[in-house]
């Protein structure tokens, strides 16, 4: 998933590594002449790190077994890490590569170790000196995944040129204080995986940003809100979840005339949105982009965007959690469209996710009388933890949220253009207008 091209390790070893997707082993191997040696490599348990400070550094020395029956003639272990971390010393024997987000999966960097000397049967091994890991600032809920292999397959046509570590080099040292693997225990045939959560203790500050209607009575206005990750950190989902989920309801006296497509009518004039992607960096966010008509003037009228209601134990913040769409009627009543709503500039309707700043078009037409295709997949989590647990959070202003439940409501969207949110099984409650005190 994460290469445009998958070559053998992108194939075996990264199917679900940084979606969290369980390794799932095959029920039958091929079979192979009775004198041909069994080859099998066995990771040793790697334990998750958890409330780790930004700044600090990890270290990281997992272990293995070969419960093949030959000896080999060399291994490579490589380890990949997601942008909250990084790897500030690489040993002369590694190369790193620095993988770009593609489909659904977050960009990574990943050093790949060569250990030219024997692996011997029955054995534990282990590098003789620790990689070290730095949290970064921006480090939350962030993924280490370890592999050892018994080939070089290289990782995948998405990364970029290697750049071999200039740290010293480091070896493999039998560890004879651990228990080896059992023969035959081996999952795969080669090679080994390992998914490891890191959790720093840091904090991220999700708000959203209302807009102004103003036109006639008759025009179609466009009404363009936005949510936004304010840092420090950034935050990263299951795949397949939204980083966050908005509900937006339109002011009395208008109606939907076409949705964005990562949004879904949830009953009235009430829609609860997704996300593009299931991370949203520092300083990236989505504007969801509708077309609205005013249908009648009514005095007051208020719609709202609100953070949904589900866990977002990283974010102290909740003053802005809500904010106001209000209704300014103008004039006579007119027959056509053309006005537009809150100063926003004309244009289609579709997401926009920016990320570290910087815009991103991910959403593409959108879908009308806030109907929706589904898209995207859902990902089968495993051992990756991510940031859904914990606290829940709602809002300060504007009232009390609905209870939405939208935490799986509304998957991500796999391809542009397609609206993301199916939201089978799940129950959305509805804000009806009117419903919420002034």
């Amino acid at each position: 998933m994460p290469f445009s091209s998958p070559g053998p390790r992108a194939l075996r070893q990264s199917a679900g590594a940084f979606g969290a997707v369980a390794l799932i082993a095959l029920g039958a191997t091929p079979a192979t002449a009775a004198d041909d040696p069994t080859t099998g490599l066995v990771l040793g348990g790697i334990a998750p790190f958890e409330k780790v400070k930004p700044g600090s550094d990890l270290q990281l020395a997992p272990t293995f077994t070969n419960t093949g029956d030959a000896a080999l003639d060399k291994v490579w272990m490589s380890y990949s890490v997601t942008r909250g971390l990084s790897q500030p010393e690489v040993p002369a024997n590694c190369l790193r590569y620095e993988i770009a987000a593609a489909d659904e999966e977050p960009g990574r960097s990943e050093v790949v170790c060569e250990f030219d000397q024997p692996v011997r049967p029955g054995v534990v091994y282990a590098p003789e000196r620790p990689l070290s890991l730095k949290a970064l600032d921006r480090a939350l809920y962030d993924r280490l995944r370890v592999t050892v292999d018994s080939a070089d397959t290289g990782p995948g046509d998405n990364a970029s040129a290697p750049v071999r570590g200039t740290a010293p080099a480091v070896k493999l040292a039998e560890r004879p204080d651990q228990k080896p693997a059992q023969p035959g225990s081996g999952q795969h045939d080669g090679w080994d995986a390992a998914d490891v959560t890191v959790t720093a203790d840091n904090t991220a500050d999700f708000q959203v940003t209302g807009a102004r209607l103003r036109g006639r009575v008759g025009d179609t206005v466009t009404l363009r809100v936005t949510y936004k990750n304010a840092g420090p950190a950034w935050v990263l989902r299951d795949l397949g979840q939204s980083a966050t989920h908005v509900l937006v309801t339109l002011p009395e006296g208008t109606s939907m005339v076409r949705a964005d497509g990562f949004c879904k009518n949830t009953g009235a004039e009430s829609y609860a949105c997704g996300t593009g992607e299931s991370w949203v960096t520092e300083g990236g966010g989505q504007t969801y982009t509708f077309k609205v008509k005013i249908d009648e003037a009514a005095p007051g009228a208020k719609g709202y965007v609100e953070l949904a209601e589900e866990p977002r134990p990283f974010d102290h913040v909740k003053k802005n959690d809500t904010a106001v769409v209000t209704l300014a009627v103008t004039g006579g009543g007119s027959t056509g469209g053309g006005a537009q709503g809150g100063g926003d500039a004309t244009g289609g309707t579709g997401s926009t996710t920016t990320t570290g700043g910087t815009g991103k078009g991910t959403g593409g037409t959108a879908t009308t009388g806030g109907s929706s295709t589904t898209g995207g997949t859902t990902g089968t989590s495993g051992t990756a933890a991510t940031g859904g647990t914990g606290g829940t959070s709602g809002t300060t202003t504007g009232g009390s949220l609905a209870n939405t439940g939208a935490g799986s409501a509304l998957p991500l969207a796999g391809a542009a253009g397609a609206a993301v949110l199916a939201g089978a099984g799940v129950l959305v409650a509805v804000r009806r207008r009117g419903g919420r005190p002034e």
